[in-house]
């Protein structure tokens, strides 16, 4: 048997204890369980499980199927049916107030008066012009007087030198036919008659030119003295506005002037209000402006009696989300009315119909109308969905489309939330 060499290569140096797999599967089975997690937790974040909202901050109401009222309720404003506006047509300071506001006047009562020195000396200038036109004029007609005078003077003497020579001239013929006088001076007669008659003629030329001429002069004349009384009038016009006077009958208001206040041209001194007769301006909300048009009816509850109104204006300008509309009384108005006074009137849209109804809430301005967050089945979640809504009062909305009855939807403020898909509601 051979014997194995000291430094001989055997296997049993590569025997080694191994230890179980068990290590190894624990190993596999936790990296199994992070990853579960991981990908229930990736499930759990891109769920759309919602914005919380607390369910005591949000107002939440049914569709339900009732009677729509088409008519709105507004807050409406008593003011004066006619009023006059009282301007200062003049500057000046004032002098003397003779009335309060409040105070009712009567057409032609004097309200105050101004003082002016310019338009005084103004109306002393005028009047000194036209005194010295009218003088001039009385200067000029006096001329034209004694040119006529003459002219008549020597028409009257042409006119009888004439004569003298028809009859000269006549005498001379009747002498030349019996041989008394030459055919010579026969003729010299017949000149002079000839050069008369000229003159007579020529005369009477003059006197129309002349007389055209003064006359275009006398109505130019008149003319300018009609225009300096005009502006006379208008300077008195002025100085006389500076005594203000009523110009109706009614109550003064917006009356604030001081003696020793100075007044500018165009300045708003106050108004004159027709005391009996009243007006309600309305401010209304402008979705109802393609609505609202004249004649439109509506009414007002004063005590127990219902006065009725109709629309008489409507102004379509549209400020701070609301338009202007006056309103009259149809049938009388209430006894006890005063100017500023707020009343609740009810303008009347419609005809009453049966319709799905939601009661009015912010949520309608702030979406338009075109969706609303609609609570799912058990309440605890509200989903964003779209609807169409139709007309609406001041309690009540017409749904059109995207809802049913019975459901819940979420009518209040949608300001804080707006921009969610869905919400988690709270207890």
């Amino acid at each position: 048997m051979d014997r194995i060499p000291p430094h001989a290569v055997t296997g049993a140096a590569m025997d080694a204890v191994v230890t179980g797999r068990r290590s190894g599967s624990f190993l596999r089975i936790g990296a199994a369980l992070a990853a579960l997690l991981a990908f229930g937790f990736a499930v759990w974040h891109f769920l759309p499980h919602g914005l919380q909202v607390a369910s005591s901050d949000v107002r939440i109401a049914r569709v339900e199927r009732g009677v729509f009222r088409d008519d709105i309720v507004v807050r409406a404003t008593a003011q004066p049916l006619n009023s006059i506006m009282l301007d200062s047509v003049e500057s000046g300071r004032v002098e003397e107030v003779l009335v309060q506001d409040g105070q009712p006047v009567k057409k032609g009562q004097l309200l105050f008066r101004l003082s002016n020195p310019q338009r005084h000396l103004e109306l002393l200038e005028r009047q000194a012009e036209h005194a010295q036109q009218i003088s001039n004029l009385a200067t000029l007609r006096v001329a034209q007087e004694a040119g006529r005078s003459e002219h008549r003077r020597r028409f009257s003497d042409l006119e009888f030198a004439v004569r003298q020579a028809e009859k000269q001239h006549a005498r001379n013929g009747r002498l030349a036919e019996r041989g008394f006088i030459s055919p010579v001076a026969l003729e010299e007669s017949a000149d002079r008659l000839a050069q008369q008659r000229r003159a007579l003629e020529d005369e009477r030329r003059s006197i129309e030119t002349e007389e055209r001429v003064r006359q275009r002069g006398l109505q130019q004349m008149e003319t300018a003295i009609g225009g300096l009384q005009s502006g006379l009038h208008l300077v008195n016009a002025t100085v006389d506005a500076l005594a203000v006077r009523a110009p109706s009958d009614g109550m003064l208001t917006d009356f604030r002037l001081q003696v020793g206040q100075t007044v500018r041209p165009d300045q708003n001194i106050g108004r004159i209000d027709d005391p009996k007769r009243f007006k309600l301006s309305v401010r209304i909300d402008e979705f109802y402006l393609s609505r609202v048009a004249v004649g439109l009816q509506g009414g007002v509850t004063q005590g127990e009696r219902r006065h009725a109104l109709k629309v008489s204006k409507v102004f379509p300008q549209i400020r701070d989300g609301r338009f202007t509309a006056e309103m009259v009384f149809a049938d009388g108005q209430p006894g006890v009315l005063s100017p500023g006074q707020s009343l609740d009137a009810q303008l009347t849209l419609g005809q009453p119909v049966q319709a799905l109804l939601l009661p009015n809430g912010a949520f309608v301005n702030d979406t338009g109308g075109a969706w609303a967050f609609v609570l799912a089945p058990g309440g605890e979640r509200a989903e964003k969905r779209a609807l169409r809504l139709g007309r609406r009062n001041n309690s009540q909305v017409e749904v059109l489309s995207g809802l049913a009855r019975g459901e819940q939807v979420i009518i209040s403020s949608y300001a804080p939330f707006a921009k969610a898909e869905l919400l988690q509601l709270t207890r």
